[in-house]
């Protein structure tokens, strides 16, 4: 395993720094090879747009790039599994995630690190360089500070604003659970349900799940189980206490229906799993290395029906399922944010197009033969073409519904 992830490190470093380095660059979007061009896309030709825009602000969307464009913007508190890295150090995350927009919503995208000493510094600063973009991306902001510095920026901003790491994963976990329930002949409203891991992902999904109808959930932190009267529960933390004598996780899973691990490597146990109720449902997430190993899980329980958030085995949780096509619908009708309708649309579409017959092509690009909704195929695969029709069409009009739309 140390040689792979050794020679896996090398290949990494040599595909970014081969020239040019990164991942990403500019590119000109109008012609300019004379004279007569350089004249209309510079001095003197650019007063017209500049004037035009004077007179209605409005007009920025129709003379310039600000309706494609979105800044992935991180302090480097939270990168992937390296935690507290700092700005520079996330600079090639946001350099990976603008070419995610790019490659499968045509979204351009600028990646901003920011050097802040506080979330009121990093708010002041991204509110002031807000007019450049059509949309915010956060991104690796630790927690409990990302929901501090996401809801001012909503509040604040008259574009899209919104964090990934939250709601992104939120989203296809909840669209996958929504399809894996179905499969378990299973209800959201009754289902007993174990979150092992209160930072931004976990808490931001058990809100998607709430919304969606769930109220048996248990939410566990390094401490265990959140409970009405433990000490020390911040605000986000105390909306999923709950009164209860379960005390950790492994009191939590027994006759747990969902276990959603965004946490650590093999926290989950087999005598754990062992307690879960009939087709239990075992999201689990912490990547590279699972709660759980998939091979061991399926050892122990049979009747299971499991997802990770890797793509070496079935049932991946891959959040390029859901921001590039969130966006683009956002984007596509003007949206003035990203709220909870919009997401749940997003959930729902994710969910019907597991139902669908799967294209060829799909097949083509994952080797496979065949693949039908089953318990091996409650979630999109990334590279199904569909998802550029789904996913935007349906939350653009959710955004329309709500009112949240610019254009009609």
């Amino acid at each position: 395993m140390t040689d792979k992830k050794n020679e896996l490190a090398a290949a990494a470093l040599q595909f970014h720094e081969s020239p040019p380095a990164g991942k990403i660059a500019t590119a000109i979007t109008k012609p300019c090879d004379t004279q007569e061009q350089l004249s209309l896309a510079y001095t003197p030709g650019v007063a017209a747009p500049v004037r035009a825009i004077t007179a209605d602000p409005e007009n920025v969307y129709r003379y310039t790039g600000k309706g494609n464009l979105v800044a992935v913007i991180t302090d480097g508190t939270a990168v992937l599994g390296l935690g507290n890295a700092g700005p520079l150090a996330a600079k090639p995350v946001m350099e990976g995630k603008a070419v995610l927009f790019k490659r499968f919503a045509d979204i351009d995208v600028m990646d901003i690190e920011v050097d802040a000493d506080s979330s009121q510094a990093f708010i002041d600063t991204v509110k002031c360089i807000a007019p450049t973009f059509g949309g915010i991306n956060l991104e690796d902001i630790a927690a409990p500070a990302c929901f501090e510095i996401e809801h001012a920026l909503s509040q604040q901003l008259d574009i899209p604003v919104f964090h990934d790491d939250q709601h992104g994963t939120a989203i296809i976990i909840a669209a996958g659970l929504l399809n894996a329930l179905e499969l378990a002949g299973k209800e959201m409203a009754s289902a007993h349900i174990v979150c092992l891991g209160a930072g931004a992902a976990g808490i931001a999904a058990m809100h998607m799940l709430k919304s969606l109808g769930a109220s048996r959930i248990y939410l566990i932190d390094r401490k265990g189980v959140v409970y009405h009267g433990r000490e020390g529960v911040n605000t986000y933390k105390q909306e999923f206490s709950r009164e209860t004598k379960r005390r950790t996780l492994a009191d939590a899973m027994v006759d747990a229906d969902v276990f959603i691990g965004v946490s650590g490597p093999d926290l989950l146990t087999p005598a754990m799993l062992k307690t879960m109720a009939a087709n239990p449902i075992v999201f689990a997430l912490s990547n590279p290395d699972p709660e759980i190993a998939p091979e061991l899980a399926q050892q122990t329980r049979e009747d299971l029906i499991m997802a990770t958030g890797r793509s070496d085995y079935p049932n991946q949780v891959n959040n390029v399922l859901g921001f590039p096509f969130i966006f683009r619908g956002a984007l596509d009708v003007r949206a003035t944010c990203i709220n909870n309708a919009m997401k749940v649309a997003a959930v729902k579409s994710l969910a019907e197009l597991t139902h669908e017959p799967v294209p060829q092509e799909v097949l083509d690009a994952y080797g496979l033969e065949a693949l039908e909704f089953s318990r091996n195929y409650i979630i999109p695969k990334p590279f199904d073409p569909r998802l550029q029709e789904f996913v935007p069409k349906a939350v653009a009009q959710a955004a329309k519904d709500t009112s949240v739309a610019r254009l009609k």
